[in-house]
Parts: structure tokens; sequence; C-alpha cells
């Protein structure tokens, strides 16, 4: 993945070392990581996969 995108994380998220995650959208593709280990692994979802990935958290 391009190492110059930008990673966003939800303004909910805490400073507190909370589990959270990461996007970046690049043409096609929606990279995903952990923010706490941003040299970790990473997925990349097609935007389909992402949005039913957000759809059942939200149902969570």
């Amino acid at each position: 993945m391009n190492m110059d995108l930008k990673w966003r994380k939800a303004e909910q998220s805490s400073d507190q070392g909370d589990a959270c995650v990461e996007v970046a959208r690049f043409p096609g593709v929606v990279g995903v990581r952990d923010s706490k280990d941003p040299d970790g692994p990473r997925l990349a979802l097609g935007p389909d996969a992402f949005g039913e990935l957000l759809a059942r958290l939200k149902r969570q």
C-alpha cells in the first residue's frame, strides 16, 4: 500500500490506547489498519466489501 496515504481514525476514538482502526481511500480500494501498529498488516477492501463491513459493525 502507498505509504503517502492519509489515514483517518473515527472522531469518537480516544487516544487512551483503545482498540481503533484507521482507514485510507485510494482509487477503487479502502485500506484498513490497526492504529496502534501503523506499520503492521493492512487490509485492502473494495468499496462494496468495506460498505458491508461497516453495515455489519453498525448492527453489532
